[in-house]
């Protein structure tokens, strides 16, 4: 399958494909994904971003370990002058990974969410540098079906108070653990190996969202378990734990900004008992904490929370089991 022009190579790379093709997708894919995966934005997801006060973005450090980050400012802080191009006019802080990663010509992945409507596109591609900010050359341009959104509103935050680095090491401390057993939501980046090196959209950096109901992600000791239910079978962050098992994960604590980013490695759970003990889940991911950093106050948004997913209705919670040895 050739991709439109401006790419590379084909719009899923071989992790991709593997998982589409154990799915029972791969032929539907192929006819389609050139269509739905695009090397431009479309009219409605440049004015869709224009909208949003916040930005999910995924980048890889110099030891091609990938990070999620959030980006926050007034709406118009993201602005497409062409369906290739979107500036962004916000710079991360000193303790967001991130900011060591935004360099001329660096891969990146950016989700555009809007919870309280449910709506979200993504798009990649490769960062230029430029006066009062930075700006993403599209590689991929693409949207996502709502489902597992939790319809929450943004607003500004006129008096958080000043960001604090609260914890940092290879171990979780205690409030970091209490905001992942509580949380309906996280973000995670992940990146093809060849993403530093590679030219090819297929081969970059992706941040997605991940929702469930409260305490939809088990924690035992360093290690996170996280059904994975049923999505649009693109297998885009799946893809690449397959060839790459690096993520970043990003937890956000909506009631007081707080946020907690988490180098882990990734292993897919397909079959066997520990499945079995997730309903409604396709498979599971878990993950190993490598590193954690968590700091106060770094999202200046309060949220207003609406209602719950539709599709999380009857699921879980699950973060009371003990998962059965593997066999």
């Amino acid at each position: 399958m050739t991709a439109e022009p401006g790419s590379t190579g084909a719009v899923f790379h071989a992790g991709e494909r593997a998982l589409q093709a154990r799915a029972g997708v791969a032929e539907q894919l192929d006819a389609v994904g050139s269509r739905v995966l695009r090397s431009f934005m479309p009219d409605q997801h440049r004015e869709f971003f224009g909208l949003l006060p916040w930005v999910l973005v995924g980048s890889v450090d110099r030891h091609g370990q990938p990070w999620a980050s959030a980006l926050a400012g007034s709406p118009g802080f993201l602005s497409a002058p062409t369906p290739q191009a979107l500036n962004v006019h916000a710079w991360p802080g000193p303790w967001d990974p991130l900011a060591a990663n935004l360099s001329e010509g660096a891969p990146v992945g950016l989700l555009g969410l809007q919870p309280h409507t449910r709506r979200r596109n993504r798009l990649n591609g490769v960062v230029h540098l430029q006066a009062g900010g930075w700006q993403v050359r599209v590689g991929q341009s693409f949207g996502n079906c709502p489902k597992y959104i939790q319809a929450r509103e943004p607003m500004a935050w006129p008096d958080a108070p000043a960001p604090a680095l609260v914890h940092e090491g290879k171990a979780l401390d205690a409030a970091s653990r209490e905001l992942i057993a509580r949380a309906d939501t996280f973000f995670i980046a992940t990146a093809h190996p060849d993403a530093l090196h590679s030219a090819d959209p297929a081969h970059g950096v992706d941040v997605s969202h991940r929702g469930g109901p409260p305490g939809f992600v088990l924690l035992q000791g360093d290690t996170l378990t996280v059904p994975d239910l049923v999505g649009n079978f693109f297998f885009n962050t799946l893809g690449n734990l397959v060839v790459n098992p690096q993520a970043g994960l990003l937890f956000v604590d909506f009631e007081r900004g707080d946020l907690l980013w988490l180098a882990t490695t990734g292993e897919l759970i397909e079959d066997g008992p520990a499945l079995a003990a997730f309903p409604g889940a396709q498979r599971l991911v878990q993950f190993r904490i490598q590193h954690a950093r968590r700091v106060s106050a770094a999202l200046p948004l309060c949220w207003l929370l609406g209602e719950a997913s539709p599709h999380i209705a009857g699921m879980g919670p699950w973060r009371s089991h003990s998962l059965p040895p593997q066999a």
